[in-house]
């Protein structure tokens, strides 16, 4: 008997199916969500080849007129009609793209560094129903946090396969945790992070990862990170990263995805002043 089963695994409308299923309903966030257990929990499918007697669909919808997770949603990825742009969601953003996170998006990614579930945070059926407890199998490996923005973002191939050893963070791979980071760092406000991220622009052999940590020089300002960015402008060898470093400076313009121009330079804006 042929059979196939999944757990995110596989090509299928899992949240649909399972709204099928009457399991729950799809809420403004795009989850599916539990009246009993609210959207923490995993959703796996096992296809059969025989007939089963199927159970009713869940008709009700219990989000009524609140709009929480539109609202907490930093990059507004969240649609009316409950999907979203996954091309704007910190979970694609920090996980999923391979590449440069766009201009406009990356002050709106904040401090987060790998995936984001502020739209079931604020879910009321989260708060309310959702275990506090959870299972074991998901609890952190270690106490305290797992990330340190001055160490991690100096972070080498050794250290980063063993630190995130059978970790999803291994998804994003170093040079998009090392991009993430960079980003956590620059939205930062924190002028610590000014020396790091200036070692990372000027020894890292990842342009990726230099090319965020202009940008984050830049947002951070100051002379360090001046000094920083017009030392890197004399040697970078990638185009794509010389162009960071030529937008940190404010010596050039970016093109956004609407079309407009804005320049982007607080470390050259500091100079002048």
């Amino acid at each position: 008997m042929p059979n196939r089963w999944y757990t995110d695994s596989g090509p299928l409308l899992e949240r649909e199916l399972a709204e099928r299923a009457g399991l729950g309903w799809i809420g403004k966030n795009s989850m599916l969500i539990n009246p009993e257990r609210g959207s923490y929990f995993l959703l796996a499918e096992i296809l059969l080849g025989i007939e089963l007697e199927p159970d009713p669909p869940f008709g009700a919808d219990h989000c009524g007129a609140c709009t929480r997770c539109l609202e907490a949603c930093p990059t507004q990825c969240i649609l009316l009609d409950r999907t979203l742009d996954a091309a704007r969601c910190i979970s694609y953003l920090t996980i999923e793209l391979k590449g440069a996170v766009p201009p406009d998006l990356r002050a709106q990614t904040e401090d987060w560094v790998f995936d984001c579930d502020i739209c079931q945070e604020v879910c009321p059926w989260n708060e309310r129903f959702a275990s506090q407890a959870g299972d074991a199998a998901f609890y952190p490996r270690q106490a305290g946090p797992w990330v340190d923005l001055q160490t991690d973002l100096l972070i080498d191939t050794t250290r980063f396969n063993s630190k995130f050893k059978d970790s999803p963070v291994q998804r994003a791979k170093r040079r998009g945790y090392l991009r993430n980071m960079s980003l956590a760092a620059g939205n930062s406000e924190d002028k610590a992070q000014v020396g790091p991220l200036a070692e990372l622009l000027r020894n890292e052999a990842e342009p990726l990862a230099r090319g965020h940590a202009a940008w984050a020089l830049g947002k951070l300002g100051g002379e360090e990170a001046q000094a920083a960015l017009e030392l890197a402008e004399q040697s970078e060898a990638d185009p794509w990263a010389l162009e960071e470093i030529k937008i940190a400076l404010g010596r050039t313009s970016i093109n956004w995805p609407n079309g407009r121009a804005a320049k982007t330079g607080p470390a050259d804006q500091a100079r002048q002043r």
